[in-house]
């Protein structure tokens, strides 16, 4: 109330009005503050709650991580059949014969063009293990 006694107006009411109104609007604030946390508290029942160990290893998880969501991003700017030759090799599992037959190109030629999209990969900072396999 004395927070809000600035804002009492005599001519829209008396005292004891105004003293309701504020009265009704804490206990509705106090409602609004009781049911959200509520809705919180039930959001999160049954679950365990996260301590310092297990936030570090989600740490570790997304860094672990990052060399291949690089190397993808990379992957991306390659040429088309450079890219579809090393998807058969790293991520399908294909040899690189096995991945040309695939392709319909000699298998010289997709070593060479495997080797390439390699090196354009590795040369990307941050990524630091060779992808696709040596098969």
């Amino acid at each position: 109330m004395l927070d809000s006694a600035h804002t009492y107006r005599p001519d829209r009411g008396s005292e004891i009005a105004w003293l309701y109104g504020v009265a009704r609007n804490t206990v509705l604030a106090q409602r609004r503050r009781t049911a959200r946390e509520s809705r919180a508290t039930s959001r999160i029942a049954g679950r365990r709650l996260l301590d310092a160990d297990d936030i570090l290893r989600l740490e570790e998880r997304v860094d672990a991580e990052s060399p291949a969501r690089l190397a993808l991003e990379a992957m991306a700017d390659l040429p088309d059949g450079d890219r579809a030759l090393l998807e058969l090799v790293a991520v399908d599992g294909l040899s690189p014969a096995e991945a040309a037959a695939a392709l319909g190109i000699r298998q010289g030629t997709a070593r060479v063009r495997l080797h390439r999209a390699r090196r354009r990969i590795q040369r990307v900072p941050g990524v630091m293990q060779p992808i696709g396999g040596t098969k």
